[in-house]
């Protein structure tokens, strides 16, 4: 009798199942790859208003609590604070279009390009009795899914 050596390997309908599971795969995480970054790029909008929003703390500590002429641009006339000035749309670095406050509410908007579509952040401060505090809003709060 010939000695026949068994051949090793896969066979086609294993290496099919093996496609299938990656397929799968790639459909759950491609899209939740895309909304990361979504969210990082507009982490950056985000983390350009922490300048503004000390700045404004300042201004609302300064005024009493009052928000009004908390505007961007806006100086003590001791010169213990100063609001940086508005940055115009187009004029943003990174992934910011346009920075301002008015009355201590800070608006930044997105860019319209790599993934982010000008969603704007707003936030608003409440001034209470030792503290300041901040609520968010915006377009990024309504997006679907949320993203801030």
């Amino acid at each position: 009798m010939k000695d026949m050596k068994k051949q090793g390997g896969f066979t086609l309908i294993e290496l099919m199942i093996v496609v299938a599971i990656i397929g799968i795969l790639a459909a759950i995480a491609v899209p939740q790859y895309q909304q990361f970054q979504r969210k990082a790029k507009f982490s950056d909008v985000v983390s350009q208003t922490a300048a503004y929003k000390s700045a404004v703390e300042l201004c609302i500590q300064n005024n009493n609590g009052g928000l009004t002429g908390c505007d961007t641009g806006a100086s003590a006339a001791d010169g213990t604070w100063s609001i940086p000035a508005p940055i115009a749309s187009g004029a943003g670095k990174g992934n910011l279009d346009s920075l301002s406050a008015k009355d201590g509410v800070i608006t930044a908007k997105a860019i319209s390009s790599g993934g982010l579509s000008g969603e704007t952040y707003v936030l608003t401060p409440t001034s209470g009795t030792a503290s300041i505090s901040w609520a968010t809003s915006g377009t990024c709060r309504t997006a679907s899914p949320p993203i801030c």
